[in-house]
Parts: structure tokens; sequence; C-alpha cells
């Protein structure tokens, strides 16, 4: 399906942030392998290697609508990251860090390639709201205060699209929220980012919703295999013909391949296309 062009999320550094060529297709576009070259897209790309990105990639204005904030919810306080509208947003995003992580790493500006502040510009140029939160845990302690969170800001921005990023193990939570039956109703895309999988999803509001979901996977994840990924994938498809799922497989990527790697504005403007 091809959105209408107010579906669209304006550019920002297309060219810098598409996909490198193309190896592979299958079912009808919705999955793809990426050439994945650490020589170009991490040597060639950095300044310094996984630490700091060369300054074409960002735009450091964005920081001006960067805030660190406590909210005080009925599951606790939560300290998130707050970049864009905190009121009127038209869509939100919000990015769920792995084990080890904390808020911080969703708007560093330059690790993962400069991708962060990628996607903090698209949602500040698009009247929206970037949201990266610290949380107790994956299970249910962390999904209540995410819950709660988004529950706050989706008060203040009625309208808005709401669109979960979650890395790797922040994937328990993607799940999680996805089965709450309040929330689900609000989603409008989750997006796995060298995450794992969850056969519960298919039995979950958000899969009888068919709310978009993508996945993005290093051929060489050594965490979460990719072929689990590609066959939980599969299953989605052979569950509900038509769901729209799509899969993009960085070949020779590791773990954290797709953070660095996810095009933020294709893939964003997919799920909208869909409502």
């Amino acid at each position: 399906m091809v959105g209408s062009h107010a579906d669209q999320l304006a550019s920002f550094k297309d060219k810098l942030f598409a996909y490198p060529r193309i190896l592979a297709q299958a079912d009808d576009g919705a999955y793809v392998v990426v050439d994945y070259s650490e020589a170009r897209d991490i040597d060639a790309r950095d300044e310094i290697p996984e630490r700091r990105v060369k300054s074409g990639y960002v735009a450091l204005g964005v920081r001006k609508a960067q805030q660190d904030l406590v909210l005080a919810t009925p599951a606790g306080n939560v300290r998130h990251f707050a970049v864009g509208r905190r009121k009127g947003a038209e869509i939100i995003t919000v990015y769920l860090h792995g084990q080890g992580g904390s808020r911080r790493q969703g708007v560093d500006d330059f690790t993962f390639g400069g991708n962060f502040n990628r996607i903090k510009n698209l949602m500040v140029e698009n009247d929206g709201l970037y949201l990266s939160p610290d949380f107790s845990d994956f299970g249910d302690a962390g999904a209540a205060e995410i819950s709660a969170l988004l529950d706050h800001y989706l008060q203040q921005s009625p309208g808005a699209k709401l669109f979960i990023a979650c890395g790797s193990m922040g994937g328990g939570l993607c799940w999680k929220l996805a089965a709450d039956k309040a929330l689900a109703p609000r989603l409008s895309g989750l997006l796995l980012l060298g995450s794992h999988w969850d056969d519960g999803f298919l039995d979950s509001e958000a899969f009888r919703r068919k709310v978009p979901v993508f996945f993005g996977q290093g051929s060489r994840d050594t965490v979460f295999p990719v072929e689990k990924q590609e066959a939980f994938y599969r299953s989605i498809r052979k569950r509900s013909p038509g769901y729209p799922v799509r899969f993009v497989r960085f070949e020779t990527g590791t773990h954290g391949t797709p953070i660095r790697m996810t095009d933020w504005r294709q893939t964003l403007n997919w799920m909208r296309s869909m409502e």
C-alpha cells in the first residue's frame, strides 16, 4: 500500500541513511537482504569507530528540543528523555534499550552511526515527540512503567500515532506492551531491532489489530540467531496472510547492526501507510 503525501515524514539526510545494495528480496518486498560492510558502514562512517560518527551525519541543533525529565506515575517515577513536542504531537516514537543500556543510549547523537540523532531530528521536524526512558526491568515492572509513561504522553497528544522500537532485550517490553489491551489500540507500529521473538504475540491484542511489525536483524547475531527471528517472521505471515510485517536482514551484520542501520524514515512511513 502506498500512503498519501500526508502520511510521509519529511526527509532528513535520506541519502546518508539509505540502505546499501539490496542483495535479495522475497515476499513481494516484505523480506529484504541488505549488503552490510563493517569497513564501509562503521570504519568509513565514523571518526572513531563505534564511538563517534562523522559530523555530516548529525544535526546537533535538535539538542535544544531535548529534556531530561522525571515523570511521577502510578508505577513509580520514570526517568526519560523527551525530544520535541510534549503536547500536541502528531507522532510519538519511543526507543526501549537492551541489557546494560539506559535512557542515554537512545539520545546519543554520535554512536550507532548517528541513527539516534536522525530519529530525534525526524520527530522534531515532523511535529513529533521522541522518548528514551529508563525502566526497572524487561518484565512486568518495566512494562507497567512504560505503559504509564505512554499513557501520560498520549493524553497530552491524543491524536498522535505511536511507534515503539525495542533494541535487543528491550523486545520483551515490546511484546508485553503488544498484549496490553489498553495500549494496543493506540499502537501504530512495533520495531524489533536485533531483538527476540515471542510466540505469545500471535494471541495478542496488537496482533488481532494487525499492528505493523518491523524486524531488523544481523545475519551474524550471536545473541538472537537470525534464523529464529526469520522463523518467527514466517509464523506471523502463516498465521495471518497479508499481515503488515517486514524483515530486513543485514548480511554479515552483528547484534547491534540494526540499531545502526535501520532506516527510520522508510520504516515509519511504511507503517503510517498501513492505516
